[in-house]
């Protein structure tokens, strides 16, 4: 797994700078400056009485004394908490948990730290708002896992066409226009972000590292135990009483549905996420092997705790199938229909091959599993949160296979369709439409071999780009077939070695494969292909992420909160602004 294998690295890398850090100490003590650290960082974002953990650190020296002043006035006493000390040879801290700013306005953060007859400083500056009346009863937020501008073009090709350079309608989510901006998705670590870091920012409106999900990063080498802030399914329910749902087509422990309800510096600690489920009250997607005990065929947990007894124990109704969701009743429910990812929808509603599915056969669509989050989270009186992902169109760009990645584009807007069939009855739902990162796609023009060229020469460009002829006879959405005559070309920026044939291929099949430490063109892809020299570092198999802002499309009471340019954090603003959350007045 692509998270898997960049976590593995960035323990490499660290590792690597902390013995050789280790080495110049040792070898050279004045170039080895002690670095004062606060977090949260500098120009974070808050809303008033939302919990978060405060911590400074002197990294490389045992710190004497340790100051903080929250606009003049010592940090301990202005949150009426008492700090938590730690005084090491090579790092000390102070630490506060679960605060809260108690009113809107800006605030100053001053730190003095004394170690070996040194003083280090630093100052942060923070902004703080406070509530707005409520205008929206619900929100629910889609998250389209890597789509970006370009994946929701190939989706309106495939789904609606274009005849004479006009299109023949538009998806349901470019039909949500009260509000229209681009989010700018990096991390504070990083340019190029991962789904953990992305999602988290949408769930807190902070900012986190990759592989991080609600939690600012510390030196703690426990990744349940750094500095934590307060998400959105927690602030919700603690505040507001609202039910909460968390709906996707991926493992549900995976990043984006873990990043509304869980607090890890890693995001691979999916036996911690399965648990935290419990915060929301409608769980639907793939991943049963995070809630079966060790001792089943298939698990992936490392202990014998049997998740969904314990679910349907606090008083959810557990559905396997796509029958058993239909059939489910209660207020709250768990829905696993795969052991890990659920089954992208080309390989489960149309080509369907019983090697691909292994067995499950009966895995509900994306529109099925929001109509029933929404039946279910509908009848709570003082509303719901929503977040619905359609997570394999990242994974199947990783892999390079865009067609699967337009028919997952095309699914995560007919339940789109879905919400907005609800909201037009409602009157009172706030829908978002984004993604949470983009990847280096690009419509070159389209592909055809009618005229007997094949390969790089049949890539149509220009006045030669006829127009493509995908068919949707039943007017469901989705073509009947995949591979027509005339099909997109398309390409990609950020790749490994590969072989390409620009066809479709019924049984998938990944672009390179692991030869050692590097990866190499896996031939089985394209036989009869051109082989494409990679352009990002030999030890990746799969296409990466991109940094490019994505868009967001918002309809409803609320939307006008988003236009023009955002940080991706202010999607959690615009939530909770639409939502007239107060945390001021639970404490």
């Amino acid at each position: 797994m692509l998270w898997r294998k960049v976590w593995l690295r960035r323990l490499w890398l660290r590792k690597v700078w902390l013995t050789a850090g280790m080495v110049l100490l040792c070898a050279f003590p004045a170039l080895a400056e002690p670095e004062l650290v606060v977090l949260p960082i500098d120009r974070a974002k808050f809303l008033a009485g939302a919990k978060f953990d405060m911590e400074v650190e002197l990294r490389g020296a045992k710190a004497d004394e340790i100051r903080v002043l929250i606009d003049g006035k010592d940090a301990a006493a202005f949150f009426g908490a008492v700090p938590r000390v730690k005084k090491e040879e090579t790092l000390s801290s102070s630490r506060l948990d679960g605060v809260a700013f108690p009113k809107a306005g800006a605030v100053k953060v001053d730190v003095e730290a004394k170690a070996g007859g040194k003083t280090f400083t630093k100052s942060v500056g923070y902004s703080v708002v406070g509530p707005e009346k409520r205008t929206a009863k619900n929100v629910i937020l889609f998250v389209g896992d890597g789509m970006g501008l370009v994946s929701r073009q190939i989706a309106r090709i495939l789904s609606k066409g274009i005849t004479q350079g006009k299109y023949n309608g538009y998806l349901d989510m470019e039909l949500l226009n009260d509000g229209l901006a681009l989010l700018n998705t990096s991390g504070y670590d990083s340019l190029v972000t991962d789904s953990a870091n992305s999602a988290s920012a949408y769930a807190t409106g902070h900012k986190s590292v990759v592989n991080a999900m609600g939690v600012y990063e510390d030196s703690n080498p426990d990744p349940l135990s750094h500095p934590k802030v307060e998400n959105i399914a927690e602030l919700v329910r603690r505040v507001a009483g609202m039910s909460v749902g968390v709906v996707t087509t991926s493992n549900i422990t995976d990043a984006t549905p873990a990043a509304m309800v869980a607090h890890t510096r890693r995001r691979a600690e999916q036996n911690f996420i399965a648990g935290e489920m419990l915060k929301a009250d409608v769980v639907l997607g793939g991943g049963s092997q995070q809630f079966l005990p060790q001792s089943t065929p298939g698990s992936r947990r490392r202990d014998d705790r049997n998740l969904i007894e314990e679910f349907r124990a606090k008083g959810y109704a557990f559905a396997g199938t796509r029958a058993e969701l239909a059939a489910a009743r209660g207020d709250k429910i768990l829905g696993l229909f795969n052991l890990d990812n659920m089954n992208v929808y080309l390989d489960r509603e149309i080509l369907k091959g019983p090697d691909v599915l292994k067995g499950f056969t009966d895995q509900p669509t994306l529109m099925e599993m929001t109509k029933k989050a929404i039946d279910v989270l509908s009848r709570n009186k003082n509303g719901f949160f929503l977040m619905v992902e359609g997570a394999c169109i990242d994974k199947q760009l990783h892999v390079m296979d865009w067609e699967r990645s337009a028919y997952d584009t095309i699914e995560f807007d007919r339940a789109i369709a879905v919400a907005r069939e609800f909201a037009a009855r409602d009157g009172a739902t706030l829908i978002l439409a984004t993604a949470d990162h983009s990847h280096g796609v690009s419509i070159t023009g389209t592909y055809h071999e009618k005229d007997g060229k094949t390969g790089r020469q049949a890539v149509r460009t220009y006045a030669a780009s006829t127009f493509p002829t995908f068919r949707d006879e039943d007017g469901d959405g989705f073509p009947e077939n995949p591979a027509p005559d005339v099909t997109l070309a398309i390409e990609y920026a950020n790749h490994p070695d590969y072989y390409e044939d620009f066809k479709f291929h019924k049984t998938p099949v990944s672009p390179a494969i692991m030869s050692g430490d590097v990866a190499v063109a896996n031939v089985k892809r394209a036989p009869n292909g051109v082989f494409y020299p990679g352009n990002i570092p030999g030890a990746e198999s799969q296409e990466v992420h991109a940094a490019d802002d994505v868009p967001l499309s918002a309809g409803g009471p609320g939307a006008d909160h988003f236009k023009g340019v955002m940080d991706n954090t202010e999607v959690f603003f615009g939530i909770v602004r639409a939502l007239g959350l107060d945390p001021t007045k639970n404490k």
